[in-house]
């Protein structure tokens, strides 16, 4: 389990950000409970601030800057974070999503990884150069098998209508990716819908995200990106996102209806 002994500074601005956390701590003479007592949360909380494990929270940096007049220094420590891209970001989500209870997911362009088939997952590898897609397949399939566990995530998918309708794999690809959807449409803990054209414009057009909630409750968002997309786990954030989704959600189809587009889009491509 990660400690404040392996944190980087120097490469990391949440690392930073936990070190500093666990520096002033120790100039106050404090102990992790103390300061767990004036965030209102508990010992382990605190722990996985300083040893990096969970990221500090805007309201919290705000209190602590305001405890012990720190000039603003935590929130500004934090925001340079956020604002800078980590690598580690993608590896990070994959975990998420491996351990989530409920994962609520939205795209505009591309079916999910969750629910590619081979066939459609290779066409996209090919369209994006990449020669032999042979890894990303491997990993994306041992992604896909949370499904298929006995307590699998209940998985609630909204697709514009646009993902169905563009060929990826060419038509008998594409129809067998369709067809997909469709079965997975049908198991208890999967809802796909669909947003049709005639909903016009909508929120979702601003970029795929897909949120995750663990089986404590507690929800991240990954937002989806050309190159590496971007984990947010600041609850404010995140709770921006849950608006987010249940505004493009109003503009779907229910999931008969939705089944039925999906449907009609395999017949047209016989």
């Amino acid at each position: 389990m990660p400690s404040a002994h392996h944190l980087d500074p120097d490469s990391s601005m949440w690392d930073e950000l936990a070190a500093d956390l666990r520096i002033w701590r120790l100039l106050r003479n404090m102990s992790q409970t103390q300061v767990a007592d004036i965030l209102g949360v508990n010992h382990s909380t605190v722990s996985n601030y300083e040893s990096g494990r969970s990221k500090l929270p805007e309201k919290h940096a705000e209190t602590l800057d305001h405890v012990w007049r720190t000039g603003g220094h935590f929130v500004r420590l934090r925001r340079r974070a956020e604002s800078t891209h980590d690598p580690d970001w993608r590896r990070q989500s994959t975990e998420y999503e491996a351990n989530s209870a409920v994962i609520r997911q939205y795209d505009g362009l591309l079916v999910p990884g969750l629910l590619q088939t081979e066939g459609y997952a290779r066409a996209g590898f090919a369209s994006a150069g990449i020669a032999s897609g042979d890894e990303f397949w491997n990993e994306r399939l041992s992604r896909q098998t949370i499904l298929k566990r006995d307590e699998p995530p209940q998985l609630y998918v909204l697709l514009d209508q646009a993902v169905i309708t563009r060929h990826s794999g060419g038509r008998a690809g594409m129809r067998e990716q369709l067809e997909h959807l469709l079965e997975l449409s049908e198991l208890p803990h999967v809802v796909l819908r669909i947003i049709p054209w005639e909903a016009g414009s909508h929120m979702g057009q601003d970029g795929a995200f897909k949120m995750m909630t663990s089986s404590k409750g507690s929800d991240v968002v990954y937002v989806e990106a050309a190159h590496e997309g971007r984990l947010i786990t600041d609850p404010t954030k995140v709770r921006d996102f849950g608006l987010r989704w249940e505004r493009i959600g109003a503009r779907a189809l229910g999931e008969a209806p939705s089944r039925g587009l999906i449907a009609d889009q395999m017949e047209a491509m016989k």
